[in-house]
């Protein structure tokens, strides 16, 4: 590739907290797959300080500022490293990249396929041989036994046969089960004695057991991807190859001093469960589906999330978790456990910001462009309160990718708020302004009518993309959100990297915001949620811009949850409203013009959204889709829920797996990708300039 260029040159890199950050020459090595370093260029010539395989690594630009990178290697080093400035970081950012997805991808597929190892141990896991077949009272000390067998030095297989690779998935089926022999036997011991299940070593040895587990499976992927790029041009169009789906997943928990109970689909013969985790997404429509409200019913879900109770009871599972993390760690790819969830899906989650239907709709009754924005502040801060479902700290369901969630609200007219000389605004805007024409010709209804849809876009990274629209007073708010989690110790960190623009089609103005930042804290003792982060808001037609600090509470001392803001007008920097308060408790706005108004977000009435019955739903809506989920969640049945999602989880990585060697990329459903960000297929605005330029063409 014309990208795969050798570069070199002084970047930053940070050593400890002591040294602090050193200048070092480094030089990426792009036929071997390495970068280098030294302590300057003059002594390239002699041996590296440092060196890094990129093959398997991660490069990541940093967030803390626009020079910053690092460099993970899948040998778990990391390299903190910092460019003179942005252009520099990119630069070695994107070469980095490109070389490590070419040494990476060439581990599977470039690579002459590996030598068989003449397998002793598949010889004797055969249904005879006892020493292989599972037993309830298996512990950890024959686990560890099947590693002292010896191989025998037989004859050597030239190409790595497919019933070779059936053997391996037998001896792992097998590994497995003693792996999970050994947790039960681990965490069925006490609590306290001599020797609990909360030993720091037997932690240890679960984790390392977990992780051996995992590496093998990806080990063994990379055999099948060679097998099967050598069979790809001796097979058929169309084929699938049955051994290349593993039996039995790895990423689940287990309660405490519980069984773990397989769902049913395991015993089904291979190509039953394969027929049914490919020919289901088949039939599936990835075209837009129009909902109509009418068909969707005031939500009766009233899903309060309990307490999570003791902590210590599930302190095993929790521990057993952080022995697997890294500080700073990137936990998008980490299965955390069942029991933590909320009954709800992450897209639902972003509906319920909307709670509060009547102050977003009054956002474009202010009169004056201060007080649109104004009135848009007081919307968004009022937001979170209802969207977070109280301070518990529980997480909700990852989206998978293509499921889609669906609502609307119904607000009557009487109770938005507006303004004198408002009427009159609205009434000449609409004259410009004209509805579509299967709308006209219909009797106004009495209330108003906002429409909601999310749909997951993306998995890797996970991104959401949701839009709401209320076409009678020709707004809509369309934002993407890409979730970014991290262990920071005893808590968890969740930036919420995107962008949302609310457009007010009446005023001709559009308002660009970001999110803040999500922290679980004590997630050991009782967690709890609290927002960080400074957020910006801004209208670039009429200069008014708002900055909003959500406070982390300081180590000694402090108040929790509190915000602080202001709404200016940047062309005379002028301050023309101030708010703090608690995002979840009381609000006070300070205007200019003196005045001082309280909103107590713990009386503010929530109109409850309006969802279809789970039966007209489709297979990826939400609710239908985690609604064997959800029951278990509402039952108390935490192994079953687990089982279900597990279910879920591994139908999503099989069709991913089967998407990336067909090599067929996916398509969205309502979202389309635009630049950085992703936008709704068919929004108002679209709509409505639309009708304008047909109505001028008709003229």
């Amino acid at each position: 590739s014309d990208h795969m260029e050798n570069i070199c040159g002084y970047l930053m890199k940070y050593t400890n907290l002591v040294t602090g950050w050193q200048y070092r020459f480094f030089v990426l090595n792009n036929d071997a797959g390495l970068l280098e370093y030294f302590v300057n260029e003059q002594s390239r010539h002699l041996k590296p300080r440092g060196t890094l395989q990129l093959a398997g690594a991660v490069i990541s630009p940093s967030d803390e500022d626009s020079h910053t990178f690092t460099v993970n290697a899948a040998s778990g080093e990391q390299y903190k490293l910092r460019a003179t400035d942005a252009k520099e970081r990119q630069h070695w950012v994107s070469r980095l990249q490109i070389c490590t997805q070419h040494h990476t991808e060439a581990i599977g597929k470039n690579n002459p396929p590996l030598k068989s190892r003449s397998f002793s141990l598949a010889s004797q896991g055969s249904a005879s041989s006892p020493g292989l077949q599972r037993r309830p009272s298996q512990n950890a000390v024959s686990f560890f036994n099947v590693g002292h067998h010896r191989l025998s030095t037989g004859k050597r297989v030239p190409v790595m046969q497919p019933d070779h690779l059936v053997d391996v998935r037998e001896m792992m089926s097998q590994a497995e089960g003693q792996q999970r022999d050994l947790i039960r036997s681990i965490e069925c011991l006490p609590v306290s004695g001599h020797l609990t299940s909360l030993d720091q070593d037997l932690l240890m040895l679960k984790a390392t057991s977990m992780a051996t587990m995992n590496c093998l499976n990806d080990c063994f992927h990379i055999l099948q991807l060679q097998h099967a790029s050598q069979q790809k041009g001796s097979l058929p169009a169309g084929t699938t190859i049955s051994w290349l789906e593993p039996k039995i997943s790895l990423a689940n928990h287990f309660k405490n001093g519980a069984a773990q109970n397989f769902p049913a689909e395991i015993n089904k013969p291979a190509s039953v469960r394969e027929e049914q985790s490919v020919a289901e997404p088949c039939q599936l429509t990835r075209e837009p589906e129009e909902i109509n409200p009418d068909e969707e019913l005031e939500d009766i879900c009233d899903d309060k999330e309990d307490d999570l109770g003791a902590v210590e009871e599930q302190r095993s599972v929790i521990l057993h978790l952080l022995s697997q993390l890294k500080l700073g760690m990137d936990l998008t790819r980490v299965v955390l456990p069942t029991f933590i969830l909320e009954k709800r899906s992450l897209l639902e989650m972003y509906a319920d910001f909307m709670s509060h239907p009547d102050l977003f709709i009054a956002i474009t009754n202010g009169t004056t462009p201060e007080e649109r924005m104004i009135r848009f502040v007081e919307y968004y801060l009022t937001s979170f309160h209802e969207g977070r479902k109280g301070a518990i700290a529980k997480k909700p369901y990852n989206p998978i990718i293509g499921e889609t969630f669906h609502c609307s609200w119904r607000m009557p007219k009487s109770d938005v708020a507006t303004d004198a000389g408002s009427n009159s605004s609205a009434h000449s805007a609409s004259e410009q302004v004209t509805l579509p024409k299967d709308l006209e010709g219909q009797k106004e209804p009495d209330y108003y009518t906002v429409k909601f849809v999310a749909e997951q876009v993306s998995h890797h990274p996970p991104v959401s993309g949701f839009y709401a629209e209320c076409v009678e007073r020709k707004m809509c708010v369309n934002a993407h959100v890409w979730t970014k989690s991290k262990f920071l110790g005893m808590s968890i960190g969740v930036t919420m990297v995107g962008e949302g623009l609310l457009s007010l089609l009446e005023h001709g103005e559009e308002y660009t915001f970001s999110l803040p930042c999500a922290y679980a804290r004590s997630i050991l003792t009782v967690p709890w949620v609290e927002l960080g982060g400074k957020v910006n808001i801004n209208c670039v037609k009429t200069g008014y811009s708002a900055s909003i600090n959500f406070h982390t509470k300081p180590f000694y001392g402090g108040k929790l949850h509190r915000v602080t803001g202001e709404v200016k007008q940047n062309m005379t920097n002028t301050v023309v409203c101030r708010v703090q308060g608690e995002w979840n408790s009381v609000l006070e706005f300070t205007y200019s013009n003196g005045e001082t108004k309280y909103v107590d977000l713990t009386k503010l009435s929530v109109t409850r959204k309006r969802v279809r019955p789970l039966e007209k739903q489709g297979p990826f809506e939400s609710r239908r889709l985690w609604q064997h989920v959800t029951e278990s969640l509402r039952d108390g049945d935490i192994d079953k829920a687990t089982e279900h999602k597990r279910a879920l989880e591994e139908q999503q990585r099989n069709e991913e797996r089967l998407r990336a060697e067909t090599e067929t990329p996916w398509c969205t459903k309502y979202f389309l990708k635009e630049g950085d960000g992703w936008v709704y297929h068919k929004p108002l605005w679209k709509t409505v300039s639309a009708v304008q330029t047909q109505q001028t063409d008709t003229n």
